[in-house]
């Protein structure tokens, strides 16, 4: 782990983008649309890599997928071609190579700053689960107080079904939705939304998948996880209270989810994991199909937060307030078994589908991941500015980042999860 690059933004301590990382992404620079590694404020470009013979020695399919335009095709490959990916970039990148190779990859890399990053795949299909035990008891306090989780909770993996179409990449605006909503003793009206809030997740991307018809079996499960991201899914509250029953969000969701453009990769994370969710006394044994092989590694160290900025802090160079930190290891349903449970009904997970873990909290004031969860406190959030807020305000911008670090280890990180709220569409 010790290991340095001859990039030498590569080895700074404060880096999201270490030699250990090398998370994937999509990019366009100077006209074209690549795929490419992030190592330290360089991208390597697989593309200008093949074409300069430098990935020769791996299989001509692995070539292909490296020189396409969309990360799909790589997913595709499977875990033994990432792993000969990975050490084929870290040995083209390690401070120990000879001149003569740096200067022929140094030619493949580009500046991050004047890089436009890109969805990293043609996102098919979009699942978002509800995996935090934290955050569904601390909201289902505010409609249950006194039943706040749901009988089927700790025995069944929740998600719904949301929509890949409105998938943004970070950095993109996002606009507020109108929608129908009802106040207590009055009619339903249409109009924007008054209870915009977001959601603090991670997201899954699918590697291989399965044929339809066929499960994944909780021992195979990282064998079809490509990597992870951060995810935002925006949501309008007051539209959803109206909207969810009896089948659940909508158009409360699907106007817009933001992803972070880099993907981790597993190998990076493997050093990392941590045991499962520590269930409580008298909670039920996972079933069979969902029970982890390895609970001693079920689990990821990261840690997550939220920043906040609104259009009256920028305007005055307020830095940005964090509001929250939350982690991963806290989720009561891992995410191996998000994958297991979603295909265990022969449902057919393909290469680039997207699934998010839900709203990552913690048990303590501090780790909610979204504003609605912050109403326990009894007041509003007070930004530095002045300004109150209950809901997200026209201008405030929301900025999700994550890392994980340990002892004797590199620090690695996600890179930033980013979205400004603008004004809704007027009729």
């Amino acid at each position: 782990m010790a290991l340095k690059s001859w990039v030498t933004s590569a080895n700074d301590p404060s880096t999201d983008f270490p030699i250990q990382n090398l998370p994937y992404g999509v990019f366009t620079f100077a006209g074209q649309t690549h795929i490419g590694i992030a190592i330290g404020d360089q991208i390597l470009d697989f593309h200008a890599c093949a074409s300069h013979g430098l990935l020769a020695e791996l299989p001509k399919e692995t070539v292909a997928a490296c020189s396409a335009a969309s990360l799909n095709a790589l997913m595709a490959l499977g875990p033994e071609a990432w792993s000969a990916l990975r050490r084929k970039v870290t040995h083209l990148l390690l401070d120990s190579e000879p001149e003569q190779l740096r200067g022929r990859v140094r030619s493949s890399l580009v500046p991050m700053r004047e890089a436009v990053m890109q969805l990293p795949a043609q996102i098919g299909n979009y699942t978002d689960f509800y995996a935090s035990i934290h955050h569904a008891t601390r909201v289902g306090k505010l409609f249950r107080p006194d039943n706040p989780l749901l009988p089927n909770y700790k025995y069944v993996p929740i998600g719904y079904h949301g929509r890949a179409s409105s998938i943004v990449v970070s950095g993109s605006d996002v606009r507020r939705p109108s929608g129908q909503t009802k106040v207590t003793d009055q009619e339903p009206a249409f109009g924007p939304s008054r209870s915009l809030d977001y959601e603090l997740e991670v997201g899954i991307f699918v590697g291989p998948g399965n044929p339809l018809g066929q499960s994944i079996p909780i021992a195979q499960a990282e064998n079809h996880i490509f990597g992870l991201c951060l995810v935002n899914d925006w949501s309008a509250r007051d539209m959803q209270a109206w909207e969810y029953q009896p089948l659940g969000p909508f158009l409360a969701k699907s106007f817009a989810t933001t992803v972070s453009p880099w993907i981790i990769p597993m190998e990076a994370l493997s050093p990392y994991r941590v045991a499962s969710f520590n269930r409580p006394d008298g909670d039920p044994t996972p079933l069979g199909y969902l029970r982890c092989p390895d609970p001693d590694r079920g689990g990821i160290d990261l840690s997550l937060e939220v920043f906040m900025t609104s259009q009256q802090m920028r305007a005055s160079a307020t830095p940005a307030m964090r509001l929250s930190v939350g982690n991963l290891r806290d989720l009561y349903w891992s995410i191996d078994q998000l994958l297991t449970h979603h295909a265990s009904n022969g449902c057919n997970l393909r290469p680039g589908d997207l699934l998010a873990t839900g709203t990552i909290s913690g048990p303590d004031e501090g780790s909610e991941g979204c504003m609605l969860e912050m109403k326990h406190r009894g007041k509003p959030i007070c930004l530095p500015s002045g300004e109150t807020r209950t809901f997200l305000e026209d201008g405030d911008e929301i900025t999700f980042r994550a890392c994980t670090s340990a002892k004797g280890l590199p620090r690695i990180g996600f890179g930033e999860c980013k979205g400004r709220i603008v004004a809704a569409l007027t009729a």
